[in-house]
């Protein structure tokens, strides 16, 4: 305050020259500075056209003033802006002049409208309208129309009292100077007040709220003008943290325990989805389990299948169970008629051959008794017959000369018991031969067999059973197999199992065989009439110097006699075919029928020689 007035801040600006002829002011008017009007929200309100001056009589010239003192009067500012302070004024003299009317007929009354002030350079401030010489007149430029201001902002500082109808509170500046301030841009005119200058307040230091800082006063409303809306906050961008109403920090988010509380959810429903799926995925559901099943389908199978094949050939397949002369065994035999003639292996019903009992099952599970028919130990065969048993259905005979290696079969029979058991392989080889039996050590219980071999698994209680080829046709009896570490056998004797070799006696022997022991109970076997040297380590079969109980080697009369051999000939080729061993010129000689005739190659002297014969006939036991 300055003699009983309020100071108020401005821009600097240089002091212009006293105008040429100034009007003459009234006794108490105060000469005000423009100001623009400013809004609540800090934006300018639109300015009113200017007031027309009055025209006045012509003054004598008044010594020159201060700049504050020749800057015209602004017309009030329309309704709704706030009052803004005028930029305190040097005491200078004033003229007499006469009071002016206060109220709302002063403010408008008309003024004459002075020349505006110029503009200063941005680029530096000009000197305070106090600090400039009062001496040194500067020229006015010509009046203009005056900007228009809020009321009350462009009044300037006069030393004479403040009207009456102005409330005191309003004496009083709203900031300090700030030196911060950014002049306007534009043509030179008042400057508005700058907004409060928002410090950065600095962090608390403890646990206490912080204060909120007291507001800055508002300026009490000029009378006659309307009330100005309250100030908006204003954005801080130096503050560390906002304020609420109260003056304590607002509350942070609690982003960490949503963060932390999503997570838990998530892993909770997770686990127990697991859970959920882990049952439903190994009990087909929450409900009772159906598990899904194929519909009835066509129980039909591709004729020459291994499923065709034994859907044929298992109805006429039995299982033969045997007691007698303190001894038992199981094997296996396929029905040949209507009759109830049943074919099997020798070996498989010799326990029941002097006494004992003989019992087949059939497929369907119906059992009955069977009696011994006739049966050979060298073709190591037997034929049974069943009695009283109707629906019989016989199985069809193949040709095992027509049979190739590598063509499909199909072994049935009752390994270790188990019946109706069926395994399925290939031909292997043709024309093996294998010996079996020679328990009883003179001989008269060895088989020679020209087998087929197969690879289709032959275990234990196989013996007798057919092997069939992909029409279900017999094409071999199985008799024997290759165990491991005891050689080739027949049923029983310890076997460890099959080891994918099996031997058949080919069907064409065994269709003979078994006719000759039905129609006579005795099978006839084919010979030359020799005796044979079984010693004899060399290649081929040696013809011995003596036979049994020292009668002559080669029968007289005989079929060898008669085709001109010789004792100690030795036999290598029949029918062209190579033998290495006596076992192996009687398998081939076996493999015919009597009567059939013989092309044999014979060694005698270094030199081999064709021997033609006809084979005779013996009667086997």
């Amino acid at each position: 305050m300055k003699n009983g007035k309020p100071t108020w801040w401005s821009r600097p600006s240089t002091t212009p020259e006293a105008p040429a002829g100034p009007p003459e002011p009234s006794d108490d008017a105060d000469f005000t500075l423009a100001a623009p009007a400013q809004a609540p929200e800090a934006t300018t309100a639109p300015a009113a056209p200017p007031a027309e001056a009055s025209p006045e009589p012509a003054q004598a010239p008044e010594p020159p003033v201060s700049a504050a003192e020749a800057t015209p009067e602004a017309a009030p500012a329309p309704s709704g802006t706030e009052p803004a302070p005028a930029p305190e004024a040097t005491a200078a003299p004033e003229p007499e002049a006469a009071p002016a009317p206060s109220g709302p007929a002063a403010e408008a009354s008309p003024a004459p409208a002075p020349a505006p002030e110029p503009a200063a350079p941005l680029s530096q401030p000009a000197p305070h309208p106090a600090s400039a010489p009062p001496s040194e007149p500067q020229p006015v430029p010509a009046p203009g129309p005056a900007p228009v201001v809020g009321p009350a902002l462009g009044a300037a500082a006069v030393a004479e009292p403040v009207p009456a109808h102005v409330p005191q509170a309003a004496q009083q500046p709203l900031h300090a100077p700030d030196p911060y301030r950014t002049p306007p841009y534009g043509e030179p005119g008042p400057w508005a007040p700058a907004p409060p200058v928002q410090r950065p307040v600095p962090p608390p230091m403890t646990q206490a709220p912080i204060p909120a800082p007291a507001p800055h006063p508002a300026p009490a409303p000029v009378q006659g003008a309307p009330h100005a809306a309250p100030l908006t906050p204003v954005y801080d961008p130096w503050g560390t943290q906002p304020l609420s109403a109260e003056g304590k920090p607002p509350r942070k988010p609690r982003r960490g325990l949503a963060l932390v509380g999503a997570l838990a959810f998530a892993l909770v429903t997770g686990v127990i989805g697991g859970g959920v799926g882990a049952y439903v995925e190994r009990n087909g559901g929450l409900t009772s389990v159906e598990l899904p099943q194929a519909g009835p389908e066509d129980t039909d199978r591709a004729p020459g299948s291994v499923a065709a094949v034994a859907a044929k050939a298992l109805p006429s397949v039995v299982t033969i169970h045997v007691s007698g002369s303190g001894s038992s065994g199981t094997g296996t035999g396929f029905v040949l008629d209507t009759r109830g003639h049943i074919l099997t292996n020798n070996h498989v019903v010799d326990a029941a051959a002097s006494s004992g009992e003989i019992s087949v099952t059939f497929s369907n599970g119906e059992s009955a008794r069977a009696k011994l028919i006739g049966r050979d130990t060298g073709y190591d065969l037997a034929v049974i017959q069943v009695r009283g048993v109707s629906g019989l259905k016989p199985l069809p005979l193949g040709n095992s000369d027509s049979v190739r290696v590598g063509d499909p079969v199909v072994a049935i029979g009752a390994p270790f018991d188990l019946s109706n058991t069926v395994t399925s392989g290939i031909i292997s080889a043709k024309e093996r031969p294998i010996t079996a039996g020679g328990e009883k050590g003179d001989g008269s219980d060895v088989s020679y067999v020209d087998a087929l071999q197969t690879d289709a698994p032959i275990n234990p209680g196989n013996s007798g059973g057919p092997l069939v080829d992909s029409q279900a046709r017999v094409i071999g009896i199985n008799s024997a197999i290759r165990a491991a570490g005891n050689g080739s056998s027949g049923e029983g004797g310890g076997q460890s199992g099959s080891i994918g070799l099996g031997f058949a006696i080919p069907i064409n022997q065994g269709k003979r065989v078994a006719e000759e022991l039905i129609n006579t109970g005795k099978a006839t076997h084919p010979v030359i009439g020799v005796s044979l040297d079984m010693a004899y380590t060399g290649d081929g079969a040696r013809v011995g110097d003596k036979g049994k109980g020292g009668a002559a080697s080669v029968t007289p009369g005989g079929p060898a006699a008669k085709a001109g051999i010789r004792p100690g000939d030795v036999i290598t080729k029949v029918d062209g075919q190579r033998v290495h061993s006596g076992e192996e010129l009687i398998v081939k000689i076996r493999a015919h029928r009597p009567g059939d005739r013989l092309r044999l190659t014979v060694t005698r002297d270094g030199k081999e020689q064709t021997k033609t014969l006809t084979l005779g006939s013996s009667t086997g036991a």
